[in-house]
């Protein structure tokens, strides 16, 4: 559609949407602008069939247990000139009886409508003024004044532009409180989910562990909803093709390997010789879309990448203007991705990953070529789990029935429990965390906790904030990728934990950020950040973690606690029997001395002698 990428040039936001509740229809779109369909009207209920679950993802699930909510959800593109499309949904729902206008289709006790955006990556940003405006345009308590609607349209476009889309404003919202195998998961592990109710909770919390690898809201999820709704998914054999191909170079699963040896099966066959040097200088894409089969960047051979551009240069004169951006020994990487010209913050568009890269080559591609990213998961797609064109995903579910059936994830993070369950064994050794990852993750635990007592100066400082906490992941991070680099770096890499590293070497994005050189890394010392010498302050750090974390210290931890409130009932009831006991012998005490005649009145005028009888 080409209004769409007229849409886009106009501004970040693309449509204004208003999703209601039918009695019988169910969700539905009521109102649209720009129109969803160019051909139709600002009402009408139509959409287009890549985004036929725009109204079950703008009101979500089990909404009407909630007076009002908040939804971040991506929705795939259009047409192969566009990206991921994201949205943020304000729900709430108000009292018939309160309408000054009610329309003949609003049959029930209450009206429940989403106002929702679909944009750029702006969410939080995005979540603070629309917050405003719905509740402003539930105030009207008239829904066919549309008109602030076409305004926060307008407003958005003007505002929301340039450099003021970048930097933490992007972050708004949330709040890091996960621990860091959530983020040391997402590196290898790509059949994940996220379980909470309600919906802000859920995608607050997911978006806060996205937020903790660098540049990745803001450029690598561009890729991240390319899917099909379930009419069209397996029907196209050529997607089936595409996505065959393709898993034969980064679908390796963990298990796969013992001792670091892998063995890449089925590995992309070897072009002929003549062929090498389009291999190597044909520039890719700019993205490459779900159709289509994968780039040959990402399906060049090992052998290509360990090879020194002299032997290619051999097989055609044409390629030595380009020795100079080679580096000549073996295993170092084919490309130089170019530099922006803005300096250390800016960003240009990767040479293999496609996505817009920083000087680090971050962010990882993680989210491309069949994996998924959404926040939120409606219940109408809960086949993407199962889909044999979704490689991985990352999501967001509030419905118990996607938490049943753990079958169909590598792992699920209940954040109401601030816990991780990875059924694997094997996996959860490949992510168990090392005395290094246990102390940063002490590091971060007790700036972040420290000085929360002033109500009024909780948040505002720099040490334990958000933007710390993700300055730390960021230094994490770096340090990782620059010890992967130096030669003769086992000891480097075991304090990030062999097993993960072997396993992260393997997947498609570890590839494609070594498939590329980037001069910035040389500025960073190897080594992770909390290396050193184990003490006894380790040691109460690991015995912590296991009972925390493991099977058996959870069992030992719930019968503690289960011998406790025993203890304290038991207390409580003995209490109670001994003061029941202690009250009734005090009410028997006093009955007994009732019956007693009470002592003779002395008379001040008279003092008789006193009498020789004994009063009973």
């Amino acid at each position: 559609m080409e209004s769409h990428g007229r849409d886009e040039l106009k501004g970040p936001v693309l449509h204004i949407v208003v999703v209601g509740f039918h009695h019988k229809k169910g969700c539905q779109v009521e109102f649209s602008y720009p129109p969803l369909m160019p051909d139709e009207g600002h009402d009408s209920h139509l959409l287009p069939e890549e985004w036929k679950y725009l109204p079950f993802l703008a009101l979500p699930d089990g909404a009407h247990n909630f007076q009002e909510d908040t939804v971040y959800f991506h929705l795939p593109p259009l047409n192969e000139d566009m990206k991921c499309v994201y949205g943020v949904s304000c729900y709430r729902q108000i009292e018939a009886k309160a309408l000054k206008v009610r329309q003949a289709d609003v049959t029930r006790e209450t009206v429940q409508k989403s106002v929702c955006v679909l944009s750029r990556p702006l969410y939080g940003l995005l979540q603070a003024k629309l917050q405003l405006i719905t509740h402003a345009y539930f105030e009207e308590k008239d829904f066919s004044q549309i008109s602030i609607l076409k305004e926060l349209y307008d407003h958005m476009n003007g505002s929301l532009r340039g450099s003021a889309l970048e930097g933490s404003q992007m972050y708004l919202g949330g709040s890091s409180e996960l621990h860091i195998v959530t983020q040391i998961m997402l590196f290898i592990v790509l059949l994940v989910l996220f379980y909470v109710s309600p919906v802000n909770r859920l995608v607050g919390a997911l978006m806060t562990v996205l937020s903790l690898f660098p540049g990745m809201i803001e450029h690598g999820l561009a890729d991240s909803s390319h899917y099909r709704p379930q009419s069209s998914v397996s029907e196209d054999p050529t997607l089936l093709e595409s996505v065959s191909g393709a898993e034969d170079f980064v679908s390796v699963s963990v298990t796969d390997f013992a001792d670091g040896e892998l063995e890449l099966a089925g590995a992309a066959a070897e072009p002929e010789p003549g062929d090498r040097r389009r291999h190597l200088l044909k520039p890719p894409p700019p993205r490459v879309s779900p159709e289509s089969s994968e780039s040959e960047w990402e399906t060049l051979d090992p052998a290509v990448l360990d090879e020194g551009p002299q032997e290619a240069a051999a097989e055609g004169g044409e390629t030595e203007p380009l020795l100079d951006a080679f580096d000549s020994e073996p295993a170092t990487p084919i490309t130089v991705q170019p530099q922006s010209a803005g300096g250390q913050g800016g960003v240009v568009q990767g040479l293999v990953s496609g996505l817009e890269e920083d000087r680090y080559g971050l962010p990882l591609p993680v989210f491309t070529k069949g994996y998924l990213c959404l926040p939120y998961m409606a219940l109408q797609q809960h086949h993407l789990l199962s889909d044999v064109t979704v490689r991985g995903f990352v999501a967001g579910a509030t419905n118990i029935l996607f938490r049943q059936q753990r079958h169909l994830s590598d792992a699920v993070v209940e954040v109401e429990e601030a816990g991780v369950h990875v059924q694997d064994p094997e996996l959860r050794k490949t992510l168990s965390l090392t005395t290094a990852d246990l102390r940063f993750a002490d590091y971060l635990v007790k700036h972040v906790t420290e000085n929360r007592d002033d109500v009024f100066l909780d948040g505002t400082g720099w040490e334990g904030g958000d933007e710390w906490i993700r300055a730390q992941f960021t230094l994490y991070l770096h340090s990782l990728l620059s010890s992967v680099l130096q030669q003769d770096n086992e000891r480097l890499l075991a304090d990030y934990g062999v097993p993960f590293v072997t396993a992260w070497k393997i997947t498609h994005n570890y590839r494609v950020w070594y498939s590329n050189k980037h001069p910035a890394m040389a500025a960073i010392t190897p080594g992770h950040p909390f290396q050193g010498q184990y003490s006894v302050a380790d040691v109460k750090l690991r015995l912590s973690h296991s009972v925390q974390n493991s099977e058996r210290g959870k069992k030992i931890g719930n019968a503690m606690m289960t011998t406790s409130r025993s203890v304290v009932q038991t207390g409580k009831a003995v209490g109670q029997s001994v003061g029941g006991a202690l009250t009734s012998a005090k009410s028997a005490m006093s009955s007994w001395f009732s019956t007693l005649a009470p002592p003779p009145a002395v008379t001040t005028a008279e003092h008789p002698e006193p009498s020789a009888e004994v009063q009973p």
